[in-house]
C-alpha cells in the first residue's frame, strides 16, 4: 500500500500560491509516498496542468450527488473529473457543520464520485463534547456504516479520521487515541466491504505538521495525512511529505 500526504486548502488561495506547488514539485519530484491536494475550484484545473505528468494528484474539496441539474454553484464528480480530478473530499466535518451534511448525503456524493471514476475521501470524526463523553468510537462506527458506500474498494475509497476539536486548533488526540480510533476504522470497515479493506489508506487529520508528522505516521493503521493549513507552504507539506516517505 502507497502511503499517501493529503493537502486541503479549503478557502485559500489564488493563482499565485500556484508557484507555492511548483516548489514542492522541484523539492519532491518523486516522493516515497503519493502527493494529492485540494485546492480550491477555481484554482483545479490550473492546478491539475501544473502537476501534468508529475508525481502530484489534484482533488476536489466536495460535490453533487447528482450529475447534472439545477443546482447553482455545485460541482458534479464528472466536472471535477474533466477538469483533472483523481480523487474529492467528501464529509469534511466544516460540510457537515456549516452545510449541515448528513451521513446519508455524504454517502451519496461518495457514490457519485466513484461512478465517475473518481476516489472519494471520505471524512468522518468526533466532536469535543463526543470526545469528552465517552461517544468516539460509537460516533465513528455510525458515521463509517452511514457514510461508506457498500461498493468502496481500496482502489476508489480512502477515509480520513479528523477529530473535529483537533482541526486547525493546534491540539492533537494523544497517539493512543489515534491508534485506538484507527484500528477500530480498520476493523470495522473490514466488517464492511471485506478483504478490500486491507487496502484502503486510513488518513489521520487535525493539526498535522511537521514537528509531529513523524510520531503520528509510526502508529498502526496510520496510512498518511489529510492536512490543512502545513499544506499551503511547500515547505511544510513537504516536510510532512518527507516525514511520510520516510515511515
Amino acid at each position: 500500500m502507497r502511503k499517501l500526504a493529503a493537502g486541503n486548502w479549503k478557502m485559500n488561495g489564488t493563482g499565485a500560491s500556484l508557484s507555492e506547488v511548483v516548489t514542492l514539485l522541484n523539492a519532491h519530484p518523486a516522493p516515497e509516498c503519493e502527493m494529492l491536494l485540494c485546492p480550491p475550484a477555481t484554482l483545479l484545473a490550473r492546478m491539475a496542468d501544473v502537476a501534468k505528468g508529475t508525481s502530484l494528484r489534484v482533488g476536489g474539496q466536495d460535490c453533487h450527488a447528482n450529475t447534472s441539474g439545477a443546482h447553482t454553484g455545485d460541482l458534479s464528480a464528472g466536472m471535477l473529473a474533466e477538469a483533472g480530478a483523481t480523487h474529492v473530499i467528501v464529509g469534511h466535518s466544516e460540510r457537515r457543520t456549516d452545510h449541515a451534511e448528513t451521513d446519508a448525503q455524504v454517502m451519496a456524493k461518495a457514490q457519485a464520485a466513484q461512478v465517475a471514476g473518481l476516489v472519494a475521501v471520505v471524512c468522518i470524526g468526533e466532536t469535543e463534547g463526543q470526545r469528552d463523553a465517552g461517544d468516539t468510537l460509537d460516533v465513528i462506527g455510525r458515521q463509517l456504516t452511514g457514510s461508506v458506500p457498500e461498493e468502496s474498494t481500496a482502489a476508489n475509497l480512502v477515509l480520513a479520521y479528523e477529530p473535529v476539536w483537533a482541526i486547525g486548533t493546534g491540539r492533537t488526540p494523544t497517539i493512543a487515541e489515534i491508534a485506538e480510533v484507527h484500528a477500530f476504522i480498520r476493523a470495522r470497515l473490514t466488517a464492511r466491504i471485506g478483504a478490500q479493506a486491507d487496502g484502503v489508506r486510513l488518513l489521520y487529520g487535525g493539526s498535522v505538521k511537521p514537528s509531529n508528522a513523524a510520531e503520528i505516521f509510526a502508529v498502526p493503521h496510520v496510512d498518511g495525512a489529510l492536512v490543512g493549513g502545513a499544506s499551503l507552504k511547500a515547505a511544510d507539506f513537504g516536510a510532512i511529505v518527507a516525514a511520510l516517505s520516510a515511515a
